[in-house]
């Protein structure tokens, strides 16, 4: 089962960086968390690696849809979306919202997973559209 959906973009890294941001708010989602894990592993680790950010987005109100329907599927919020650098280019990744449904077996997650799918896909579209 892929468990994600993805764009590749070739845009500097900051301004695909900054799209996905206002991609992800103009489908209803804020930035809950951000961890920079290029900065932590530098600073813990002393390892270098590309740039690679890991957003958690929330919609509020699909999120608490999902906790109605079975409170531990906080376990699998918010929805993480990845921005890292490969190469020349930036790959945009989500997690695909039907995990959910696959995840817990329930079919009141269906239709939060599919309007959050929706939600990513339209994000997701437009930063191939504008080319982020």
């Amino acid at each position: 089962m892929s468990y994600e959906r993805t764009v590749t973009l070739k845009a500097p890294f900051e301004q695909v960086q900054q799209a996905v941001r206002q991609a992800l708010a103009e489908q209803g989602f804020g930035v809950l968390t951000e961890i920079d894990v290029q900065a932590t592993l530098k600073a813990r680790l002393d390892h270098d690696m590309e740039r690679y950010l890991i957003l958690g987005a929330c919609n509020p109100p699909l999120a608490r849809q999902a906790l109605e329907a079975d409170r531990s599927v906080g376990l699998l919020l918010p929805c993480n979306v990845v921005v890292r650098a490969d190469g020349d280019q930036v790959v945009v990744e989500a997690l695909d919202p039907g995990a959910m449904v696959a995840l817990t077996g329930l079919d009141a997650m269906a239709p939060v997973a599919r309007e959050a799918t929706r939600r990513l896909d339209a994000a997701l579209s437009s930063l191939n559209a504008a080319g982020a």
